[in-house]
């Protein structure tokens, strides 16, 4: 069966001079995909993965451009253009995507972004966005665990740090205190859960804890050591926002992975900063 809103794989049946019609592996329906999207090695009977969606004269239709959001997926876009039936975002495909108004949280501008959650309409069968999105995430049944690595959608900012939704379900929030790095809403990162608390709430941040942290954090060092040919001005004694700025991390996992890396004899540790063991500096 086919799934509007999502990447399916289909059978070419027939040619025609409009393109290449697909049909689900049950051969309940056809879709056609366009010839501009048809492979040049695809024949009848060939396999392919497509997204469906309705096209603006609302037909079944195949693409295979990746849009910027799927089904059941958040996502912050750009409104294009604001009608009478309501706001039309730029969602990466030829057809733009309808927030009709009684989903908007507000009116709508264009040339905003906001954040949206993509469903199907029950009433319409046709794919829509929501700009009411908080109801569509999950507050109960959390199905994550303290450590766990998760995909992090960063969200507006609170009074608190930044608020993110966790595997497109459940909203979190990232402390400013553990921020080491500039986000935007609309950035789509890895992060770890922090604490799930019992009232369903959920802390993330976006560096592992315990000795992850070193683990991800010294390529990273040895990376931008390399970049600055050999040579970082960062000790100890250095401030918590200049290593923030210069490497995206806390002092503390700084320090942890400056000192691994001493054992390692892969760093030379000096009063002026760190030296990458290989390069000339200071005599110790």
């Amino acid at each position: 069966m086919l799934t509007f809103g999502k990447f399916n794989t289909m059978t070419a049946t027939r040619r025609t001079g409009n393109g290449m019609y697909l049909t689900d592996k049950e051969k309940s329906r056809e879709v056609l995909l366009p010839n501009k999207y048809v492979p040049g090695d695809l024949e009848p009977g060939g396999k392919i993965r497509a997204f469906v969606f309705n096209d603006s004269e609302d037909r079944p239709t195949a693409t295979t451009v990746v849009p910027k959001v799927q089904l059941h997926e958040f996502a912050v876009l750009q409104v294009r253009q604001v009608t009478k039936v309501g706001a039309f975002l730029d969602w990466g495909l030829e057809k733009d995507l309808l927030v009709p108004f009684k989903e908007q949280p507000g009116r709508m501008l264009e040339g905003h972004w906001y954040m949206i959650y993509l469903y199907l309409d029950e009433e319409t069968t046709r794919l829509s966005a929501s700009g009411r999105y908080q109801k569509f995430l999950e507050n109960e049944a959390i199905a994550v665990q303290e450590g766990e690595e998760v995909n992090v959608l960063i969200d507006d900012e609170s009074n608190l740090g930044v608020n993110v939704i966790i595997n497109n379900r459940y909203r979190g929030l990232i402390y400013e205190n553990e921020l080491f790095k500039k986000v935007r809403r609309g950035d789509r990162l890895k992060g770890y859960i922090k604490t799930v608390r019992e009232d369903g709430k959920i802390d993330v941040r976006l560096e592992r804890q315990g000795f992850g942290r070193v683990k991800t954090g010294a390529p990273l060092l040895l990376e931008k050591l390399e970049e600055n040919g050999g040579f970082l001005p960062l000790t100890d004694k250095s401030s918590p926002d200049a290593i923030a700025t210069l490497l995206e991390m806390s002092k503390k996992t700084f320090k942890k992975t400056a000192g691994t890396l001493y054992k390692q004899r892969l760093i030379r540790l000096e009063s002026d900063g760190i030296y990458l063991a290989k390069k000339n500096g200071p005599a110790s």
